[in-house]
């Protein structure tokens, strides 16, 4: 079915209050944040959710959010500031906390949310038309990525006929992680359903960046070379995992664990990443292909205990998790190997960040650390980038209607083969993926591999 997506200009919307931020800068009547090393890996790449909320609120929805928006960016000032670039001749990134606020727009949409297929629970096997649908949902930029003068957060909300909506926010991933994000977002909706103030108060670089170690300079090499590469183009799919095979997955693993019993029980993200990876792997190898090649896969993982974050804080403060193994250990290996490599990889964490004597955080030096060689490897299409939306606090969101019927992303183009996995939908069983993580010839052998895990 067609849907029709009437989106008038954007208005920009600021803080309810006048705001007020650490100044840092005494030359200048602006006051200004720096950014961590987190916070800079990832500047100026684009993030953009969908909060699909299937059921009406009593007041309507569009004008709901901006003004809870706008209660927000009181308590989160720096999201409606501008990124700058430090004329101190070392480029240090800060945040200009000038209130300017984030371009925000209210859409309708002529039909249901039901009949645009959102919440179809069998989508079909190449979704390019739900691809394009949330195009429309979004305020998109002007170019491929952020620029220091554009606004840190893009808001749309979209009213549909049946009285459901969908909030896209596009966001500067400079702002904040995963983590922090729903933090926001979750602020936004207490304040939409009345609270006087959120109930968790939040805190920014500004106020604890004394207690944030230096992202591990290799990790900050390799996220910073994933973000200036050119972009490939790769089929938008929207696959699930189901529980019965994750449930299988873990019992298999738990029974064999043996030796790797320290490492805990497998999780539910660690199951999806295997049967992901390793059906990849087979989907992209041909026959004759060398077994001994590398098959790369990275994935974030939350550091905010080991770094020291305080409660509240809502910046970057995530890590990326490398691993390196051959295809064929990938590709043939029992599933509960699969798993046994990726907990293998995440030992690496805590051994990126140390502590001193004095209990501060410090980067630990290459014990531990990624190789250069590992760096250089991971941007073929033999790699595979994963990100998790589980336990984030994505799907804790609540305008006064309840929480959110699905929670997805749109999958922009990047340059190595990537997915978010265990996506939050509430009548799913099993975890959702959205991906561009094969060429249009491997697709099916892809969804073929994932059909052997049913």
């Amino acid at each position: 079915m067609s849907v029709t997506v009437t989106k008038p200009s954007p208005v920009l919307v600021g803080p309810a209050t006048p705001t007020t931020a650490p100044a840092v800068d005494k030359t200048t009547t602006v006051q200004h944040i720096n950014l961590s090393s987190f916070d800079m890996a990832l500047a100026f790449f684009p993030v953009t959710s969908f909060h699909v909320f299937d059921r009406a609120i009593p007041t309507p929805a569009a004008a709901t959010v901006r003004v809870a928006l706008s209660r927000a960016m009181v308590h989160y000032f720096p999201v409606a500031g501008r990124l700058v670039v430090s004329d101190d001749g070392g480029r240090q990134l800060r945040i200009a906390c000038t209130g300017e606020g984030v371009p925000f727009v209210a859409a309708s949409a002529d039909v249901s949310i039901a009949d645009a297929g959102l919440l179809d629970l069998d989508p079909p096997p190449t979704s390019g038309v739900a691809a394009l649908l949330l195009d429309e949902l979004a305020l998109g930029l002007a170019g491929d990525g952020f620029r220091p003068s554009d606004p840190l957060l893009l808001v749309q909300v979209t009213e549909f006929a049946c009285g459901g909506f969908v909030v896209a926010v596009t966001r500067n991933h400079a702002i904040a992680d995963g983590t922090g994000f729903a933090q926001f977002m979750a602020a936004v909706g207490e304040l939409a359903r009345g609270l006087p103030r959120p109930s968790v108060l939040p805190v920014s670089c500004g106020d604890d960046d004394s207690s944030l170690p230096e992202l591990p300079p290799l990790v900050a090499a390799m996220e910073k070379a994933l973000v200036a590469l050119e972009p490939r183009d790769f089929p938008f799919l929207d696959i699930t995992v189901p529980s019965r095979c994750i449930d299988r997955i873990k019992a298999g693993f738990a029974a064999g664990a043996g030796d790797d019993a320290g490492d805990g029980p497998c999780t539910v993200f660690e199951a999806v990443m295997a049967v992901l990876w390793q059906c990849r792997t087979r989907a992209v190898t041909m026959p004759g292909d060398d077994p001994s090649t590398p098959a790369p896969l990275v994935f974030a993982a939350n550091v905010r205990k080991l770094a020291g974050a305080r409660q509240g804080f809502y910046g970057n403060c995530i890590t990326s998790v490398l691993a390196v193994p051959t295809s064929g250990e990938v590709a043939n290996g029992d599933i509960t190997d699969v798993v046994r490599l990726i907990k293998r990889a995440k030992r690496q964490i805590p051994h990126q960040f140390k502590r001193s004597s004095n209990g501060v955080a410090a980067v630990a030096g290459e014990e531990g650390g990624l190789s250069l060689e590992q760096v250089e490897v991971m941007f073929g299409y033999n790699a595979f980038d994963v990100t998790s939306w589980r336990n984030l606090g994505a799907d804790a969101v609540d305008f006064g209607g309840g929480r959110p019927a699905r929670v997805m992303c749109r999958m922009d183009r990047m340059p190595v083969p990537h997915c978010v996995a265990c996506l939050p939908w509430k009548n799913k069983d099993g975890a959702n993926v959205l991906a561009r993580c094969v060429r249009e010839e491997h697709v099916d052998a892809f969804r073929g591999e994932l059909a052997k895990f049913t």
